[in-house]
């Protein structure tokens, strides 16, 4: 592997997505990832199917869209983890690992002796992040916690969807697992973070880390409304609280988003649908007041925009200098010739499929990038590798396991 992590070696004994997102980007970044699943089964993602790259039958394992969206750059390594065999071998390993990260429930790992201090005394610089849903203290410590719950729970979901009185309203779950992808990228940081005081320490420490507190934290600017002014912001559904023109448009072939953010673009949109006088009226010429008289605003906009066709328009904003896009389904964003550009979409190998598309990781390095050596693992297929590459298993010992059900 190559990339600014390529020195460093991380126990991967996560599954499902908040944990297997962080330890993606890792590996991305250069980071060689041993990815600990249960025998024969694996993690559970391999089965949250359809869709599927291969759908399972009685005689072959199948390989959901789901599991190979989040664990290329990994190794496969299956261990049964309830045995003391299997436990042993997870305890060698981690001692070889520089970063350990778990989503197991708070306990569990360390009803297994597995757990950060008891890691720790043969580690001092073992980096240990565990992934719960609602971290280690507090009344919730403990129970499982899942994207969707985190979502209502943490408050998005409050957020989200159409306002009361309106068609379809009541609070709604947004379309990607935000809580766990969130998750898995505040884990990164922390372990980054931590992997810097480990260099000038030499001390590694364990990492708590909730889907909660996560989700929590992501509330961002409507947190710190409700704190201003004490009011529980509503659900505004496809338009922006604070900002005006924030909103997506019908065009005569579709929708565009328009996304006004000062009174200058605003003088701009309006000379682009030649209704200038708008920006001067005492009523719309700032953004408070624009907020104030919203409805007004957007009925006499969308009478000007309608005619319009999406391509037409999106050039002469832009010409302009005010943001707008389209709003595009993924076979869209994936031809997208911005997306294209940036080389967003990108292929791995992969051991049954021969070669798999996948979304690619955003960061762009100068010096040292990212790379996609090794697509999503087949379940157990470095198993023996890494047995006999970190601990010194010979064949015979490796085949002994795998008759017993520990790998």
């Amino acid at each position: 592997m190559s990339g600014p992590l390529a020195d460093i070696r991380v126990l991967d004994l996560t599954r499902a997505l908040a944990g297997p997102w962080c330890t993606q980007i890792l590996g991305d970044m250069g980071a060689e990832v041993i990815k600990i699943e249960r025998p024969r089964v694996g993690d559970e993602t391999r089965h949250w199917g359809p869709p599927w790259w291969i759908a399972p039958s009685p005689t072959e394992r199948g390989e959901s869209a789901y599991f190979a969206s989040t664990n290329r750059n990994k190794r496969s390594l299956t261990l049964d983890l309830a045995s003391a065999e299997g436990q042993e071998l997870a305890r060698r390993l981690a001692a070889k690992c520089d970063i350990l990260i778990e989503n197991f429930k708070t306990g569990d790992l360390t009803r297994k002796g597995l757990g950060y201090e008891q890691l720790r005394a043969a580690s001092p610089g073992l980096i240990y992040c565990s992934i719960t849903g609602f971290g280690a203290t507090g009344p919730q410590a403990g129970q499982p916690g899942y994207d969707y719950l985190i979502q209502a729970q943490g408050g998005l979901m409050s957020l989200t969807g159409w306002p009361d009185g309106a068609p379809g309203s009541g609070p709604m779950r947004c379309g990607l697992a935000v809580a766990d992808l969130t998750t898995g990228m505040n884990a990164t940081i922390a372990i980054l973070a931590a992997l810097h005081h480990r260099a000038q320490s030499g001390e590694g420490q364990w990492i708590d880390l909730a889907l909660l507190d996560v989700q929590v934290s992501w509330l961002a600017n409507q947190a710190q409304a409700y704190f201003a002014t004490g009011a529980i912001p509503a659900r505004t559904g496809d338009q922006h609280a604070s900002l005006v023109p924030y909103q997506p448009f019908d065009t005569r072939d579709g929708l565009l988003i328009i996304a006004v953010g000062n009174d200058a673009q605003f003088q701009k949109l309006c000379a682009v649908l030649e209704c200038a006088a708008l920006a001067d009226d005492p009523r719309f010429a700032t953004n408070p007041a624009r907020v104030s008289n919203r409805e007004p605003l957007i009925a006499l906009l969308a009478a000007r925009i309608a005619p319009w066709s999406v391509a037409a328009l999106q050039a002469r904003l832009h010409a302009a200098g005010v943001p707008c896009g389209p709003v595009q389904a993924l076979d869209q964003v994936f031809a997208d010739p911005q997306v294209r550009a940036r080389q967003m979409l990108v292929e791995t190998p992969h051991r049954r499929l021969g070669r798999i598309k996948t979304v690619a990781n955003p960061t762009k390095f100068s010096l040292t990038p990212v790379s996609y050596d090794k697509g999503p693992p087949t379940l157990g297929e470095d198993s023996a590798a890494v047995l006999s590459e970190l601990l010194g298993l010979e064949p015979p010992a490796i085949d002994a396991l795998r008759e017993r059900g520990v790998i």
